[in-house]
C-alpha cells in the first residue's frame, strides 16, 4: 500500500484533474455560446472533459474504497487503526465484567446477610453501610492507556 505522501500526491492529482475537467467544460460552453462555433472544437473540449471526468471518478472511487477499508479496522499497511480499535474494545469488555462480577458479588453479599450466613464487615465497632450497588457508586475511572499493548497503571 503507498504510504501517506502517496496517498497526498494522489487527491493532489485529483484535484489538478478536477480542475482541467471544469476549465474543458467552460471552454466548451464558450465555444457553444459563440455565434460561429465550431462544433469540432466544441465536440473535442466534450471528449475531453468526459475523459478527465471518467479518470477523476475513478480515482476518486480508489481513494473512498481505501477510506472505507481503513475505517472499518481491517488489515492494511502503515496504520494501527484496526489493532487500537481491537485494544479499546476489549478494555470495554474487560470494565463490563468487572462491573458485573462487583454487582453480583455485591448481591451474593447482601442475600448472605440477609440469612444471617455472616455478618457485614466493621469499621471501628460499626457495621459497614452498603446502600447500593457498586456499580452506581462513584468509582475513579482508569484511563485507557497511551501506548498499544501497555495495561492501565
Amino acid at each position: 500500500m503507498a504510504g501517506p505522501m502517496e496517498k497526498i500526491q494522489a487527491l493532489d492529482s485529483i484535484e489538478r484533474d478536477i480542475i482541467l475537467c471544469l476549465q474543458s467544460a467552460g471552454q466548451a460552453l464558450s465555444e457553444l455560446g459563440k455565434e460561429k462555433s465550431s462544433q469540432k472544437q466544441a465536440e473535442g473540449q466534450t471528449q475531453q472533459f468526459l475523459k478527465t471526468l471518467s479518470s477523476v471518478e475513478s480515482k476518486l472511487t480508489d481513494q473512498i474504497n481505501y477510506l472505507t477499508q481503513v475505517s472499518t479496522g481491517q488489515p492494511h499497511e502503515g496504520s494501527g487503526y484496526a489493532s487500537q480499535k481491537v485494544l479499546q474494545m476489549a478494555w470495554h469488555r474487560l470494565e463490563h465484567v468487572r462491573s458485573r462480577v462487583n454487582d453480583l458479588e455485591w448481591v451474593k453479599n447482601k442475600h448472605m446477610q440477609g440469612r444471617g450466613m455472616i455478618r457485614p464487615a466493621t469499621v471501628t465497632g460499626q457495621p459497614q453501610q452498603q446502600q447500593q450497588p457498586p456499580q452506581q457508586q462513584q468509582q475513579p475511572q482508569q484511563q485507557q492507556p497511551a501506548v498499544q499493548g501497555q495495561p492501565p497503571s
